[in-house]
């Protein structure tokens, strides 16, 4: 079978139908670092616009889902329940799961690529934004509702209150502490950065975390500043 025809297949397998417009899909899977220059002077193409698609056709369908399916939640339950689905490091295992790693064009050694690189979630709104664009809004609801949310445990989400940047805020607020984030390193390449996160109590450093965006960073240091204070 020749490459374009396992490529064909996997997407058909992916999407649970047989694509049309395969060019489209093929963009989905082309990372940033892996950029083709286009007739148009200065503009180099990837799938970061198909990214920027697929994030709001992605955030609409799940943004209606939790408004039917929770019908008496009030809108901060269903913004905080549909930040979790859509979390950069959440997409990233849901990519991971059906297969996207093994379809990313990019360029660089795949052995050194970070195991949370968020290429994998980008490739994954990407593709969303793909099949909006060969099969229509209906088919891409039903692909998102019916494919990629039964990858998740909604009810382990709406339980799991383990924002430890939070919880350390508040706490500093009521013991009077002044807390603060501060990114103080960024290691690896443009396309596979990794940031360094210290918090400071009192203009004291604290703790230190790591993370591949600086949310995450600042989170992983926060829950570590959690530990040391024993705050449940």
């Amino acid at each position: 079978m020749s490459p374009e025809k396992k490529f064909r297949k996997a997407v058909e397998l992916i999407i649970s139908a047989k694509p049309s417009n395969m060019e489209v899909y093929q963009l989905a899977f082309r990372h940033t670092s892996a950029s083709k220059e286009t007739t148009i002077k200065g503009f180099r193409e990837s799938n970061e616009r198909l990214e920027y698609l697929g994030d709001s056709v992605l955030g609409m369908v799940i943004a209606e889902y939790l408004f039917k399916k929770f019908p008496y939640k009030d809108e901060g339950f269903l913004t905080e329940i549909r930040s979790r689905i859509v979390n950069r490091e959440t997409l990233n295992g849901i990519a991971r799961k059906i297969g996207l790693d093994r379809l990313i064009e990019f360029d660089g050694n795949r052995r050194g690529m970070p195991h949370n690189s968020s290429m994998y979630g980008d490739a994954l709104e990407a593709l969303v934004g793909a099949v909006y664009l060969d099969k229509g809004f209906r088919f891409t609801r039903k692909f998102i509702t019916k494919e990629l949310l039964t990858h998740y445990d909604l009810d382990a989400l709406i339980n799991n209150n383990a924002n430890f940047k939070s919880r350390l805020i508040e706490w500093a607020q009521r013991e009077g502490k002044e807390v603060r984030f501060v990114i103080v390193q960024e290691n690896g390449s443009r396309h596979f950065r990794e940031f360094i996160s210290q918090v400071t109590l009192d203009g004291e450093v604290f703790a230190a975390g790591n993370g591949y965006s600086k949310k995450k960073a600042e989170q992983s240091a926060a829950e570590k500043a959690c530990e040391q204070l024993e705050l449940k």
